[in-house]
């Protein structure tokens, strides 16, 4: 809603209208095109799509519809598909970083243990979702030979994010002498993400939690002591 004071009213009022400022005509959009939010619920959206049916399979009718805008408001705000679909895959990308550090980087609890808490938290959500969103990141790799070349860097960049987050847990747990001196945290590291993404697809499948509770129990014992 837009509240005007008399002021602006007037201005209004008095404003010369010309006789070439004519009405656009069609329905107008359910949400403004200069509405700061339209973005982000496009967005939050495409993030529902992708995660759930990928994205070469997804159009962006159906997310359209959801949002209530026309196809002129989403290509005011993205050129095109591939950097709508950019754009969601750095928000998702952001979201999951903030979420890693948060349990990763607490120093409340013993390193070792925050990488327990993080799985129990993914677990949490992929029950909350029935199983049918797994990581947006893991199913573009999936696609990766069908995707814009451009999504390639952005994926392995988002993936070393992740890996530098998670070597700065274990490198804790060497201080705290939970993990031998002489282990290779960043190659720890990137084995988790390798293996986490696999067991978060086994979980979609069998619709179960159980390889994701499976996997970190595996490599919790196959770290060096």
């Amino acid at each position: 809603m837009i509240i005007m004071n008399n002021l602006s009213l007037d201005i209004i009022m008095s404003a010369d209208i010309s006789p070439s400022q004519k009405p656009r005509r069609g329905r107008p959009p359910k949400v403004s095109r200069d509405n700061p939010d339209t973005r982000a619920e496009l967005i939050r959206s495409g993030l529902e799509q992708l995660t759930e049916q990928g994205f070469a399979s997804s159009g962006i009718e159906p997310i359209l519809k959801k949002v209530g805008v026309p196809k002129g408001s989403f290509y005011h705000y993205f050129a095109s598909k591939e950097a709508f679909g950019q754009a969601v895959l750095k928000n998702y990308a952001d979201y999951f970083l903030h979420k890693l550090e948060i349990h990763l980087l607490d120093e409340s609890f013993l390193p070792l243990r925050r990488i327990r808490n993080f799985v129990d938290n993914a677990k949490a959500g992929m029950i909350r979702y029935e199983f049918k969103r797994g990581c947006l990141v893991g199913n573009l790799g999936q696609e990766v030979g069908v995707l814009p070349e451009s999504f390639r860097p952005q994926i392995i960049e988002i993936l070393v994010s992740w890996q530098d987050c998670l070597a700065r847990c274990l490198k804790e747990a060497q201080l705290h002498g939970e993990l031998a001196e002489s282990a290779n945290c960043q190659l720890l590291a990137e084995n988790f993400w390798v293996g986490w993404e696999g067991a978060v697809s086994r979980a979609k499948l069998v619709q179960q939690a159980t390889p994701l509770d499976n996997y970190c129990d595996l490599f919790m014992a196959a770290l060096p002591k």
